[in-house]
């Protein structure tokens, strides 16, 4: 019979993993946006692999969740990757010399047309580490404040207000799948429920 104690105690290793060492990175194929990179790596058992990769960049990016009025603000936007429009929060890129509250509120401006008084950085979340150096950090913003910049974007993004009492029914929506907005509603309903509001 095996004791549940024994299942939840932590894990702990013996000795510290060692990182493999790289021998050698080559870029193999490029494009406008991406750059593919060869990664021929050594591990600590002397056993070599050559991975692919994105080239890694320090640049970081920003998902806002905005709440306003026991709602949260959506947006639908054409993922091309998917060929079709997704149900999701704001999102972008952290400009050169912002903070992540500063790209936060721009990327909100531009995206929903507001802007907000109070910021709070929830997580960095990673996606696919293995062929991505790409950090997200997802921000709730409150206290919003109507105000417009003009973005990048093609078309005007339709705005989706989903009432929090009902968070975890938009797992059902068809067009809300992507893992960092799925990740990003489940944090933000952890930070309610530890404010009280859920």
């Amino acid at each position: 019979m095996v004791h549940l104690h024994l299942l939840l105690a932590p894990f702990t290793m013996s000795k510290p993993l060692q990182k493999p060492t790289i021998l050698h990175v080559e870029t193999v194929a490029r494009s406008r946006l991406f750059n593919v990179e060869t990664v021929d790596l050594e591990f600590s058992n002397g056993v070599r692999r050559v991975y692919e990769r994105m080239r890694p960049s320090a640049r970081e990016a920003v998902m806002i969740v905005p709440i306003v009025d026991n709602h949260l603000i959506l947006i639908r936007e054409y993922a091309v990757g998917t060929e079709s429009y997704e149900l999701g929060f704001s999102k972008g890129l952290i400009d050169p010399g912002e903070t992540v509250f500063e790209a936060a509120n721009r990327e909100l401006k531009e995206e929903v047309g507001f802007g907000a008084n109070q910021l709070t950085f929830l997580k960095k979340l990673t996606m696919a580490p293995s062929y991505f150096s790409s950090k997200m950090n997802i921000v709730i913003a409150e206290d919003l404040y109507p105000e417009s910049l003009e973005g990048d974007e093609p078309e005007e993004l339709p705005q989706v207000r989903w009432p929090l009492e009902s968070l975890l029914d938009l797992l059902n929506e068809e067009d809300f799948s992507e893992a960092r907005n799925v990740s990003a509603l489940f944090l933000v309903r952890e930070w309610l429920k530890e404010q009280g509001r859920l």
